[in-house]
């Protein structure tokens, strides 16, 4: 599959965004959260990609890569606007994002390009996981304000189309033999608790900032609330543990789970000068 690089705009009202999600403010917030992780976080996956652009020899896979970082780039652009939003709503985002900027400099000081590489198609997982939840049950976001249903709808769209192309570079490059398969697993190891971990203090952090002021869901309420979208049947949790698993088989590839289907179902919308390009 080749990607499609889309110039997708979004209109996110201010007012809205502590509680944009028809659940709540605690749900909004981890939604809020995960979108602190993009901007700077897209420069990363773009980055570890473009070091090995260049011994991509198979046309199919050059457009492919072309298109990640085009999408990559309109996801940080896009999300970028998100998080000022988020600021300019008296919620800490700057800061947040700050420490992000921190996390992933030090990681492209201390490890190698590969392991940059590994870290980012374990990242990438994450998201296609997320992604397919999305795109596979509506009632995730539900009757969520309409701005921020398309973003995420868009922008799990896009993650799914190219979900496997860092995948397929790395596949290219990484070392031959078990060393292959070791790096892709500490790789998912490291990004995978630190991704979790910050996901879930970021959150934490918002809802907080709301506990405390006059608009803002008490915290036992919000947690709740939490609790109960994440870890219901069907919720993020339960339909994602074995998704994630998954990648610590041997053989693994993120096509194995072929969800093509799920973007035939999708109108993706955005603002009145949206524009559709397919990757050359």
């Amino acid at each position: 599959m080749v990607p499609i690089r889309r110039n997708m705009s979004f209109k996110l009202p201010v007012h809205r965004i502590r509680s944009w999600h028809p659940e709540g403010a605690a749900v909004s917030h981890f939604f809020n959260a995960m979108s602190l992780f993009f901007p700077v976080g897209e420069r990363f996956f773009i980055a570890s990609v473009r070091n090995y652009q260049h011994l991509v020899q198979d046309p199919g896979l050059q457009a492919a890569v072309r298109a990640f970082i085009g999408q990559e780039a309109m996801h940080g652009r896009e999300h970028e606007a998100y998080n000022r939003a988020l600021q300019g709503a008296g919620l800490p985002a700057e800061a947040l994002e700050r420490f992000v900027k921190r996390l992933l400099s030090g990681a492209q000081r201390i490890f190698s390009p590969a392991m940059q590489l590994s870290v980012t198609i374990a990242l990438e997982h994450f998201t296609a996981i997320l992604a397919d939840q999305l795109l596979d049950n509506p009632d995730l976001l539900g009757d969520a304000d309409e701005q921020f249903k398309q973003l995420w709808m868009w922008h799990a769209h896009e993650e799914t189309e190219h979900k496997a192309v860092a995948y397929d570079v790395w596949s290219l490059v990484g070392p031959p033999g078990l060393g292959k398969e070791a790096q892709r697993l500490v790789g998912m190891v490291i990004a995978g608790t630190a991704f979790v971990a910050l996901v879930g203090i970021y959150t934490a952090v918002l809802i907080e900032h709301d506990s405390r002021s006059n608009r803002g869901t008490s915290r036992t309420q919000a947690w709740a609330d939490l609790v109960r979208f994440l870890g219901r049947p069907g919720g993020l949790l339960p339909r994602g543990i074995k998704p994630l698993f998954q990648y610590f088989r041997r053989g693994f590839h993120p096509w194995q789970h072929d969800n093509r289907d799920l973007l035939k179902l999708l109108e993706l919308k955005g603002g009145e000068n949206s524009t559709l390009l397919r990757a050359a």
